[in-house]
């Protein structure tokens, strides 16, 4: 869905955000414009850009150098890594990822989308949409990110020109209309889009509204992104504590302890709390909560405790303690031995069906069988291809798995924690996969709830 300057509301706070696109599209320049004309920048760090330029036979300061910071990024002038900068306004704090643009890295522009609110794609003008553009925004879209800010780079190079802007406009609307990266809704109805003509490079409607196009009547991007609201952060989620590990010290001051260690992924706890334990549906309620050395009473995501219940249970690495839920806002997790999800495939050796390999599932791993690829998104035609028999390297498809050993999970869509997996070579221990469980797993043959917990 689009959406117009007037529906932008003040939403003070920090803003995850990460910038994407193919290379050379300016997404290093814009962020280093963004930087230097907030007034985000210390003078050694301008001192150090303009050494470097000059270093490399540059009269201005190459703004890029502000994230490019690895010798070989420099050398190529293309971002291999995800460098992350924090920077301030009056209205709000950011904490923004500068993602590599060629094909090769696509698992690193995964990484920083992976927790970021907000996309900003660069398009260059003169090129329009390209594949390594689609594949972004699909990855975007798939990831979770609940809007995507289009900056039309390069705009001084095709004279500033409103039909330009507009044709580009237009070439990606086509494609968020059509493309489906999870096999169920389009781009454009899984975010929102905001389209921003602009010029990194002369810092035109990044930070100051551009003298040079008058006809842009929308807000620059950083009154843009002061406004966008924040996603909803995982203290505001149903309670998941995978269980990392049981602590029993079997010390003379602790001879009975047993404490469930872990990372809250998402919601609150207090002492007291009613807790229920997955896959095995034992009940219990929290006695005492550390975190280190210190009692505590309450605990919120993304913090990281050791939980002591009243009663003593068989629990283990890979379990999850989950909150009962008291509403309906927060519908319990599924207990899945079959998933199905959105892959997006990270090795040069395809996946293909009834292929072994090892699923990493918050603190849990397992043996996992791909049983078929039923859709394979083509980056080409936007076409969704049925029953394919191979996923190559950085396609995206739906693929069913069979699991050895059954895991705790939400869909993506809900909990970004508990809702992705990666998935691992069992020869070389390389990671070459990564998993989002879809919003719909009754299409893998049906959950039956059984006792508010969900069995496949």
């Amino acid at each position: 869905m689009t959406t117009t300057p007037s529906a932008i509301t003040s939403a003070p706070g920090l803003l995850r955000l990460f910038t994407c696109g193919s290379v050379d599209d300016g997404k290093s320049t814009l962020i280093g414009r963004l930087l230097h004309d907030s007034r985000s920048l210390h003078e050694d760090q301008i001192d150090s850009v303009r050494r470097a330029s000059e270093r490399r036979g540059q009269d201005a300061l190459d703004l890029s150098l502000l994230t490019d910071g690895l010798r070989a990024e420099r050398e190529q002038g293309i971002t291999i890594d995800v460098a992350y900068r924090y920077f301030a306004t009056a209205r709000r704090r950011f904490i923004l990822a500068d993602t590599p643009g060629h094909v090769q890295y696509t698992r690193n522009m995964a990484t920083g989308a992976s927790t970021a609110d907000v996309a900003i794609v660069l398009i260059d003008a003169r090129q329009g949409v390209v594949e390594q553009t689609r594949r972004h925004a699909c990855l975007s879209a798939l990831l979770g990110v609940s809007r995507i800010v289009v900056c039309i780079n390069k705009m001084d190079l095709v004279g500033y020109q409103l039909p330009r802007f507009e044709a580009v406009r237009e070439q990606f609307l086509e494609f968020a209309r059509r493309a489906r990266p999870d096999g169920e809704g389009t781009v454009s109805e899984l975010v929102d889009i905001d389209f921003i003509p602009i010029s990194a490079l002369n810092g035109d409607n990044v930070v100051e509204q551009s003298a040079h196009m008058p006809w842009f009547q929308g807000p620059p991007l950083l009154h843009l992104l002061e406004s966008l609201p924040a996603g909803g952060g995982p203290v505001d989620q149903g309670v998941r504590l995978p269980v990392q590990r049981v602590i029993r010290p079997n010390s003379p001051d602790h001879h009975d302890y047993r404490g469930y260690a872990g990372r809250l992924a998402s919601g609150a706890m207090r002492v007291g709390d009613p807790i229920r334990v997955l896959p095995s549906g034992l009940r219990s309620t929290i006695k005492a909560m550390h975190i280190g050395p210190t009692s505590v009473e309450s605990v919120s995501a993304p913090l990281s405790c050791a939980v002591e219940l009243h009663d003593d249970l068989d629990i283990s690495r890979g379990d999850m303690l989950v909150g009962e839920p008291s509403d309906h806002a927060f519908p319990g997790p599924s207990v899945l031995s079959a998933v199905e999800a959105a892959v997006i495939w990270m090795s040069p050796l395809p996946l293909t069906p009834r292929r072994r390999l090892l699923l990493k599932h918050t603190t849990r791993q397992c043996s996992a069988v791909a049983v078929d690829i039923p859709r394979r998104l083509n980056m080409q035609t936007l076409e969704l291809e049925p029953k394919a028999e191979t996923l190559a390297l950085h396609e995206l498809g739906r693929v069913r798995f069979r699991l050895a050993e059954p895991i705790v999970a939400d869909a993506y869509r809900q909990n970004r924690t508990t809702g992705s997996f990666i998935l691992i070579d069992e020869h070389t221990n390389n990671t070459v996969g990564a998993g989002l469980i879809v919003s719909d797993p009754t299409d893998s043959g049906g959950i039956l709830s059984v006792d508010g917990i969900g069995r496949k």
